[in-house]
């Protein structure tokens, strides 16, 4: 789990170097990151049916070593479009192992310990996700510009032969678990996730390619098909549960209004989260001249109050209920805002990561409270028996999110980047224009998101029961 979300943000301290090295575009930066974060995002459901049907150990170990050999792709990629298609094929990978996490976790321990195992869970998340950009400035600085950025991949290769060992020998196999008897032997709805796949695909492509190829006519015409094919989704699913069979999204789940505000909470909130640090990676390496290693730095303060507060947050939820996700996503927003406005008053020259200390702990402090205890309170929002499929939407629109913010403030970041002349000055004061652009966006999506966590209920008692709101 570390090293699927680990792979969510290493990659952004080295996206400067591979542009130099690959002489790649703006666009492909955005599909570097985008391209894995919906990969692994539509991948989670299948996963998770499949390894129901046939056992989560070995969907677990193929999705791992599928991880690790694209991992080794995307080292040896030698253009754009190589690195593009193995960044795809590691997220669906990712997709592929991730499920099996959380459904040996609910399969193998009784649920006085459940609790527990989950919250380890959301802190391994929230803190692997924050360590990326010091693990990737640190790889960076040891190899070099040139090939440090293929090592930022091929760490996972010690990491994913180990970790296929460990699983033969240490991960119980299907008939070592006796719930497995009990799980649904639903088949997967094929066509629902063409439908959403070729949908999500339509909306992303132009929004990532539409500022480098100059808004033509066809970006237009592909957001309107991808709306229309969201839509077809919709009415698919509609179709499929009259019929009795399975779909991949239960329509019923949106009959629950507040499980449908916390469905775009998970949205928002790593559409604001996920895009920090692409943009913080970018203005500080190709517009401020540092190091990998210094805008892998940048990060610790966030890092740090990411763990504090993931340590914290099971003890708080059970305490202060849906208070911890409101104090956690204010802290979020609180920092967004305070980062755009050291970006918006500051000689763009001066800026320094001492300036960005303060409010990336508080946003950090805030990702901790809330990364770890959410999937709980938005599966509250539905019945006990529809918890494991709620449980699967939310999975997806997190990684859906995450691949559309940065698709988001990547137009907006490279769309308003225009260098005045040549000179260090220049390129510093241009790119910090579009990082503060870029970064209003990022810290509207977090005030969304404050809005929106009021939609969940107040407490939880267990999965899928809670107080009234």
């Amino acid at each position: 789990m570390f090293m699927a979300l680990l792979d969510t943000t290493i990659v952004n301290v080295a996206l400067p170097s591979i542009r130099t090295s690959l002489d790649a575009s703006e666009a492909t930066l955005s599909w570097i990151i985008s391209g894995y974060a919906l990969a692994f995002g539509l991948a989670l459901i299948p996963a998770g049916r499949i390894g129901d049907r046939v056992g989560h150990k070995w969907v677990f170990f193929t999705g791992l070593a599928l991880f690790t050999l694209a991992s080794l792709a995307c080292g040896l990629a030698q253009n754009d479009l190589q690195l593009i298609v193995a960044r795809v094929v590691q997220g669906l990978a990712g997709g592929m192992f991730v499920p099996a996490v959380t459904a040996v976790i609910q399969l193998m321990f009784p649920p006085s310990a459940r609790g527990r195992a989950y919250a380890i869970m959301g802190s391994v998340i929230g803190v692997s996700t924050a360590l990326g950009p010091i693990v990737g400035g640190l790889i960076i600085e040891a190899f070099g510009v040139e090939n440090g950025w293929r090592l930022v991949f091929w760490v996972n290769l010690p990491i994913g032969v180990l970790a296929l060992v460990a699983t033969v020998f240490l991960l119980p196999g299907g008939a070592a678990i006796p719930q497995k008897a009990q799980v649904s032997r639903a088949g997967i709805d094929w066509l629902g996730l063409v439908l959403l796949s070729s949908g999500l695909v339509a909306l992303l492509v132009p929004l990532i390619e539409g500022e480098d190829q100059g808004w033509p006519l066809w970006t237009f015409l592909t957001l309107a098909a991808g709306a229309l094919l969201v839509v077809a989704f919709g009415a698919w699913e509609v179709r499929v549960a009259k019929r009795g069979a399975s779909p991949l999204v239960p329509p019923h789940l949106f009959s629950h209004p507040a499980f449908t505000g916390g469905v775009v909470l998970a949205l928002v909130y790593f559409a604001a989260f996920t895009s920090i640090f692409f943009t913080i990676s970018i203005l500080w390496q190709a517009g401020l001249g540092h190091t990998a290693l210094e805008s892998g730095l940048v990060s610790i303060p966030f890092a740090i109050g990411t763990i504090l507060g993931a340590s914290q947050s099971d003890r708080l939820a059970k305490r202060l209920g849906r208070t911890v996700l409101v104090v956690g996503v204010a802290f979020v927003t609180i920092g967004l805002i305070w980062i755009w406005l050291v970006m918006l008053l500051t000689t763009p020259g001066d800026l320094t990561n001492w300036h960005l200390l303060p409010p990336l702990f508080i946003a950090g402090l805030g990702s901790g409270f809330f990364i770890a205890p959410n999937v709980s309170f938005i599966v509250a929002t539905v019945d006990r028996s529809e918890a494991g499929g709620a449980s699967g939407v939310v999975g997806v629109m997190q990684r859906v999110g995450s691949a559309v913010g940065i698709a988001v403030i990547g137009s907006v970041f490279f769309g308003t980047l225009t260098v005045p002349g040549p000179g260090a000055d220049a390129l510093a004061i241009a790119f910090t224009h579009s990082a503060t652009m870029a970064m209003a966006v990022s810290a509207g999506f977090a005030v969304l998101a404050l809005v929106l966590v009021f939609a969940l209920p107040k407490r939880v008692t267990s999965i899928g029961s809670a107080a009234a709101a």
